[in-house]
């Protein structure tokens, strides 16, 4: 398990490859919310710019991230159009059930195209939504035309920004586990956010 949370070890494994499959299962699947995205992402783009060891060419890293991140939330949201609402209304972990919470809020406040193209940059949110607007019936064509235009600015967006900081920052990949961990905190921000928030309500624990 520890392997999966791990960037740098998914990376220097299955290469280009791993990227696509985590993206495809945090983005498409229900158990992949506690996948790395946003650092695997990241971290990508860091090692196609620096010459060590573990060095990614950027192209194939842009097309496997591309087509996990689209391939997956569409397939989240065939699971939710065909199983409907009782898929995601199970007991479960109090993580993911914030992340449905906050899902839920986005679609009501924001309407459809917003909600879609924001959740891909909220961990677990991004992995539940999906499924949820197929649950609730968003329009097929309308959520394909959101989520490809969210998802290619997410995955294509945050591994670019990891490798325009390789470029401008030589040796970086010597502080590759620092940069990993500021990345991973700054990601899980607003789910931690969320469950203080659930804690505190008059129906929370607190």
């Amino acid at each position: 398990m520890t392997s999966l949370l791990d960037p740098t070890h998914l990376l220097s494994t299955f290469g280009a490859v791993g990227v696509f499959v985590v993206l495809f299962a945090e983005t498409g699947l229900l158990v992949g919310f506690f996948l790395p995205g946003d650092s695997l992402l990241f971290t990508a783009g860091l090692l196609s710019a620096t010459s060590g060891s573990t060095h990614l060419d950027l192209v194939p890293v842009l097309v496997a991230a591309a087509a996990g991140a689209l391939a997956g939330a569409q397939t989240g949201y065939l699971i939710g159009r065909a199983a409907g609402p009782r898929v995601l209304e199970r007991p479960g972990h109090p993580r993911r059930a914030a992340g449905l919470r906050r899902s839920r809020e986005l679609l009501e406040r924001y309407g459809h195209g917003r909600a879609i193209v924001l959740a891909r940059f909220i961990p677990v949110v991004r992995t539940l939504l999906n499924p949820l607007a197929g649950a609730v019936g968003v329009p097929a064509r309308r959520f394909a035309l959101w989520q490809v235009a969210g998802g290619l600015v997410w995955s294509l967006g945050v591994v670019l920004a990891g490798h325009l900081l390789g470029q401008r920052i030589p040796g970086i990949d010597a502080y590759l586990l620092p940069i990993i961990a500021v990345v991973v905190l700054v990601s899980l921000v607003p789910v931690a956010l969320e469950l203080l928030r659930a804690r505190r309500s008059p129906g929370g624990r607190s």
